[in-house]
């Protein structure tokens, strides 16, 4: 039975920390027993009632980049590895909305209720300027210790396996499906002499493009994770650039039954950015939209200028729960099944790169509307002809 509690009232900042500080002296002693778990690769933690940390052993310092275990007492994991929502609520970690579907937090509490349970933590943070994502698995474990309750709570760095189990399901089964329809276009053009056979061409062209599509989007995500993306950036106009995607995505499968219209508001919306990667983000927020859509519905593109920035914008009917709106932009979290997760992460760390950004609204009533602001010149980049 999984077990749900609500989040504790925390105390003052520096009651909290005072009170961390003396039940540490409850796991300081025996020197023997801390360098068993010095040695250990995965993070082990000993956190609080209030989910405050009590003792740790090294393997966190290498997770969160600190020289000393002691500057990790009486904080929380959010604050201790920079987690974007840590900052959004005064208690700190645990306290934002979007932490009531964090597994981190989740686990803990459950610990401190007496359950034992294994969550997993998805959690995004910024450093260097560059965007970041861990993926982790939170094992936590009820300890009682000189009448006081804690948590013993491991933690694991999946990334490389979700990442792993990402571009195995989707080579497996996007890129399958795909190759699925290239051999049976081939199979109809060498054993039917068809009137249809330029259509059937065509197909098998969109078809092998899309494959193409999507293992280049692959391979433009890796090397933004590992901070190895070169930029190229060229002048161009944005309206262009929305039409251009408009007649791209009008001719596929995805917009069958379902209308794409792109507004001009009367600005021209000239810019100097890396054209291929604004087209794949907008590319990738136009698919979603057309997905979302019932038959007969009406996705709506536009841009304009907002000062020094460029805002452009898709716009769907229909809302998004909000369970699951606190969950986008994460790593590996897909509305399309497990494991299949990489188009809004990547819409946001592309944009990153650009020196931009992604947001979006929602409601039942006024639809969503994702958006994408970037800056008029992208700085610190040279002009060239684009991507090759």
């Amino acid at each position: 039975m999984t077990v749900a509690p609500s989040l504790p009232q925390s105390n003052p900042v520096s009651v909290a920390a005072n009170d961390a500080r003396r039940q540490e002296s409850y796991f300081a002693d025996g020197a023997l027993a801390r360098q068993l778990l010095d040695a250990l690769p995965g993070v082990l933690l000993v956190l609080n009632g209030q989910r405050r940390i009590v003792y740790a052993n090294r393997a966190l310092l290498d997770l969160c980049g600190l020289a000393d275990v002691a500057n990790c007492i009486g904080r929380r994991i959010g604050d201790l590895l920079d987690c974007e929502h840590a900052g959004q609520a005064p208690d700190g970690c645990g306290c934002a909305e979007p932490c009531e579907a964090c597994g981190a937090v989740l686990a803990a509490l459950s610990g401190l209720a007496g359950v034992g349970t294994i969550r997993e933590c998805r959690l995004t943070r910024l450093r260097d300027e560059r965007l970041e994502a861990l993926d982790l698995r939170a094992e936590a474990t009820p300890l009682q210790h000189q009448g006081e309750n804690f948590v013993v709570m491991a933690l694991t760095d999946i990334s490389h396996e979700k990442r792993r189990q990402i571009l195995e399901n989707i080579f497996f089964h996007d890129v399958l499906n795909l190759m699925g329809s290239v051999r049976g276009f081939t199979e109809l053009l060498q054993s039917y002499d068809l009137e249809r056979r330029p259509e059937i061409y065509r197909l098998l062209h969109e078809a092998a493009d899309q494959v193409i599509d999507e293992i280049e989007g692959q391979r433009l995500l890796v090397a933004a994770e590992r901070g190895a993306l070169r930029l190229a950036a060229e002048p161009f106009e944005g309206l262009e650039l929305l039409q251009a995607l408009a007649e791209l995505y009008r001719a596929h499968p995805v917009c069958v039954e379902r209308c794409i219209e792109v507004l001009f508001a009367g600005e021209r919306v000239s810019l100097v950015s890396d054209r291929t990667l604004v087209f794949r983000i907008l590319g990738n927020m136009l698919k979603n939209a057309l997905e979302a859509c019932a038959e007969g519905e009406t996705v709506t593109l536009g841009c304009r200028v907002e000062g020094p920035w460029a805002e452009f914008f898709v716009h769907n009917p229909g809302g998004i729960p909000p369970r699951i709106q606190r969950q986008i932009f994460k790593r590996n979290f897909s509305t399309k099944g497990d494991d299949r997760g990489l188009g809004t992460y990547g819409m946001r760390l592309l944009s990153n790169y650009l020196r931009g950004e992604v947001h979006f609204t929602s409601a039942a009533e006024t639809g969503t509307r994702f958006f994408l602001r970037l800056p008029l010149k992208l700085a610190g980049t040279q002009e060239g002809g684009g991507r090759r």
